[in-house]
């Protein structure tokens, strides 16, 4: 198992404060996906180059040798989201771990408040790249490990900010009525 820390990401799907499933046939877990720029060379070679090694680790979960059909957790955003202006121009992965992770800010001290870190929002996040192999799936994975904000950014998924959508409210403004 490959461990490694990515430059820095975007977070998407981010369910890194409570688990989530992705059905009902599936445990909750915490997971978020890593929308990578692919001007990020350095980031995504090393995911390569761990995913080249957990090929390796993985050949006897893989009887020998690697399936043709193998699984692998780096994707382009251009071909399987086109639609998705976030991921334009990016590869993505997507992590998930059974324990929470730890949350921290540029100073590496503990984030609490839950709004802080959100889909969209910019981190650096340690993962673990794993081979494996369960029933007729063979592949390799991505664990998620800790994150670390380093920036805000554009909330994604539609939803608005309470202060864009609102003005004071004046009780003055009801004689219109």
């Amino acid at each position: 198992m490959a461990n490694l820390v990515t430059g820095k990401v975007r977070l998407s799907y981010a369910h890194v404060w409570e688990p989530a499933a992705i059905n009902e046939r599936s445990e909750a877990k915490y997971s978020v996906s890593l929308i990578i720029p692919k001007s990020d060379k350095e980031t995504v070679d090393k995911i390569k180059k761990a995913i080249e090694q957990a090929k390796q680790d993985g050949l006897a979960k893989f009887g020998g040798k690697i399936p043709a059909n193998l699984k692998l957790p780096l994707r382009d955003g251009d071909i399987e989201r086109p639609e998705d202006d976030a991921y334009r121009n990016s590869y993505f992965i997507n992590a998930s771990s059974k324990e929470r992770p730890q949350i921290v800010d540029r100073n590496v001290q503990p984030i609490l408040d839950k709004s802080e870190v959100y889909s969209g929002c910019y981190a650096r996040v340690s993962i673990s790249i794993y081979p494996f192999n369960k029933d007729v799936n063979k592949g390799i994975g991505c664990g998620l490990g800790n994150i670390q904000k380093i920036a805000d950014g554009e909330p994604l998924g539609g939803r608005t900010r309470a202060e864009d959508d609102f003005s004071v409210y004046n009780d003055e403004d009801d004689f219109l009525s």
